[in-house]
């Protein structure tokens, strides 16, 4: 309720967001496309219709930019070697060895991609004679994808090949084809389509099968010519084990060399002038731009693989130390309830009060139903407009008090109540917050250690039934309450919630009240006390009942104001960094907890689920589908666990795949949203939440709400 001046909220870096996202996703896309190139040959369309005849029983060149299709053949005793799907870094280099041990040209048919990855092997493939084509970008079966595909495919390949040799090529080779005669008539209508694009389509007489790896017998065998015919031969130089290729051609060359043959380029086979032209500037300069971006792509994907682990990694360890700490925290507390005396000093219970008519009722009539010997509760009435005062005053209930002001915000509400309170420990709860008739006493135990000067009770949301309610029940009990064990036991509490804290009247009055400089007054008055020396500690049996938001939009308002605030209160307590004690342990555990958990991860969340999508798109579902279950199942045994300690049935578990899928994005969202604010240097003004009452459903009904 702390008044500040605001500006209107940021909402263009939604736009940059979304745009953010989109580019992410086609990046990760297309690192996708160019890592997922495969290799390997033989007809993808077995039961196609055999392409003209013409075609089929002509040569293996073949020109198609004409009415009447035209073809050559390689002369006689002329042998044009061409490999596909390179070039790889492994195998190009021992091929092209023997290539020039025996003073043999070829022509090697290479992938886009690939061209990308090693652009040096292509310019020494130029640089030693041998000639180069296209065998795509991807690898893809251009018969087999639309025709936009197939035209960017063949584009970008020359592009690449432009960018990384100066040449632009016309040959063109398609992937998965073989000899003439095995054509089909979808792979002639792409290789037409591609003629139109100036290339001219190269397939074979001799397909040496080696991507089978058959032993480099049958290698040779597949690839020598009959007679002195002469042949394109088909042979690969990656795609995978290409040991057998290269001995292949060690044993073939000399034998055929003898025998009279000539090892040459497909356009010089057929005597042709050079297929590779000078590249213009544009187009170098274009085939540099796509190697950087396919480079950035795969940058990027390295990246996020590792932001993924990290923040997997920290996920568990997180669940980890949690469970750990939460065991500790159990052994701990009921240990020293059987060793500590008994508290009964009077309690002062502060209700700060604004438009609180659906609950304050409700809120005050637990509190005079608590069970504690020495009790006096104070409603201070900020201001309202309905009636929420005058409510209080017709129950005219012994030890209640109220208070009215002119409206000034929470913390003045507060700081009312706590310098008119009568007694030394005080309790501070939210107007739509309803007490057990025990939780005041339990909760005010801990001060039997003089050391402790603030308690954190249990806070449970009262409205569970819808499945939003669920999803925060789950946050409560699962993050917020595991995380208050935690707290505890490294001594660094953060926040103890406005619903339900108690306080050392001294601690209250040393720190000067509760501050109203920052939205998160709970976080900000807490991280004071911890500073000033006090240990905070976390009481689970003292537990309140709490209206949670019962629509998405009170929820996003709710926890934006809560996140906004937590910014400011981490930032105003920045110097505990370097302080020492209790300061010291909030600086250097409680404030990177916040900073890595609230901050920094939900942050990089929209890219992680950008990364899922392109996993669903590109890699293995069962890979997916075991990774996401063993996350899930990890969250629903932690959840089990903490649901166990609050004693609390395990039925809302069902909703925990759900609130994956919704809740957490909305969650992640609140940052972004109050990050930006932040930064961004506008200030958030209090944004109450409407109350429908749920809370007042809880007076007497105790735990059988669980």
């Amino acid at each position: 309720m702390a008044r500040h001046v605001a500006r209107r909220a940021p909402r263009a870096h939604w736009l940059l967001l979304l745009l953010g996202l989109v580019v992410l996703l086609a990046a990760l896309s297309f690192n996708g496309l160019v890592t997922g190139v495969g290799g390997g040959t033989g007809p993808s369309q077995a039961y196609a219709s055999p392409a003209p005849r013409q075609v089929t029983t002509g040569g293996p060149v073949l020109r198609l930019d004409t009415p009447t299709p035209v073809t050559r053949r390689m002369r006689d005793r002329t042998i044009a070697l061409t490999f596909d799907d390179g070039p790889d870094p492994r195998w190009t280099p021992q091929v092209l060895d023997v290539l020039r041990r025996y003073h043999a040209h070829a022509t090697f048919f290479v992938v886009g991609a690939r061209v990308n990855a090693h652009p040096e092997l292509v310019r020494r493939i130029l640089a030693e004679g041998h000639e180069v084509g296209s065998h795509t970008f991807t690898h893809v079966d251009v018969s087999a994808v639309p025709a936009w595909r197939a035209r960017s495919e063949l584009a970008w390949t020359r592009t690449a090949i432009a960018g990384a040799t100066g040449r632009e090529v016309t040959l063109f080779r398609p992937p998965f084809s073989s000899v003439t005669t095995a054509l089909t008539a979808p792979q002639y209508e792409a290789l037409r389509d591609a003629a139109g694009s100036g290339h001219v389509a190269v397939l074979a007489d001799r397909d040496a099968k080696d991507w089978q790896r058959p032993g480099v017998s049958a290698i040779v065998r597949a690839a020598t010519p009959q007679g002195s015919a002469g042949a394109v031969v088909l042979m690969h130089d990656a795609g995978g084990d290409r040991s057998q290729t290269v001995a292949a051609l060690d044993q073939m060359l000399p034998r055929l060399i003898r025998e009279g043959y000539r090892f040459t380029t497909v356009s010089e086979g057929i005597g042709a002038p050079s297929s590779m032209v000078q590249a213009t500037v544009g187009a170098r300069l274009s085939g540099a731009a796509l190697r950087w971006a396919q480079a950035g792509a795969g940058w990027l994907t390295s990246a996020m693989n590792l932001l993924l682990g990290v923040a997997l990694v920290l996920g568990v360890a997180r669940l980890a130390v949690q469970v750990v700490c939460a065991r500790r925290h159990v052994r701990r507390v009921r240990r020293g309830r059987r060793r500590r005396p008994e508290v009964t000093a009077p309690v002062s219970v502060i209700v700060p009060a604004y438009n609180e008519a659906a609950n304050i009722a409700a809120t005050v009539r637990s509190l005079v139903a608590s069970g504690y010997p020495a009790l006096e509760v104070i409603v201070v009435d900020d201001g309202s407009t309905d009636g929420t005062a005058d409510i209080v005053e017709r129950m005219r209930l012994r030890g209640v008090r109220v208070i009215r002001q002119e409206n000034a915000g929470k913390p003045a509400a507060l700081n009312t109540g706590i310098r008119t309170a009568r007694a030394d420990l005080l309790v501070l709860v939210d107007g739509d917050t309803v007490f057990q008739p025990d939780t005041v006493y339990r909760l005010v135990q801990g001060f039997a250690d003089p050391t402790v000067g603030a308690i954190s009770g249990n806070t449970k949301v009262a409205n569970r039934r819808g499945l939003l309610g669920r999803w925060q029940h789950l946050e409560y009990v699962i993050g917020f309450n595991l995380d208050r064990r935690m707290y505890d036991v490294l001594g660094c509490m953060p926040t103890i919630p406005g619903a339900i804290g108690a306080f050392r009247r001294e601690v209250l009055l040393g720190v000067a009240g509760v501050p109203s400089d920052t939205l998160a007054e709970d976080t900000d008055l807490t991280m004071k006390v911890l500073r000033a020396g006090w240990r905070v500690v976390y009481e689970e049996s003292a537990i309140a009942w709490t209206e949670a938001p019962s629509s998405l939009r009170q929820l996003w308002r709710q926890r934006y104001r809560w996140c906004y605030g937590t910014l400011q209160a981490m930032w105003k307590h920045r110097p505990a960094l370097h302080e020492s004690g209790a300061g010291g342990k909030l600086g250097r555990r409680g404030l990177p907890y916040l900073a890595v958990f609230q901050i920094v991860l939900p942050l990089t969340a929209p890219a992680v689920d950008v990364f899922a999508l392109y996993g669903l798109i590109f890699l293995p579902w069962s890979e997916l589908a075991v990774a996401w279950l063993g996350l899930l199942l990890l969250q629903g045994f932690t959840a089990a666990y903490a649901l166990r300690l609050d004693r609390e049935r395990l039925g809302p578990l069902w909703t925990l795949p759900f609130q994956q899928l919704v809740y957490r994005q909305l969650m992640y969202l609140v940052v972004v949203q109050s990050v930006v604010t932040a930064v961004v240097g506008n200030r958030l003004r209090w944004q109450r939440m409407v109350r429908t009452g749920e809370a007042a459903a809880l007076v007497g009904a105790g735990p059988s709400v669980r």
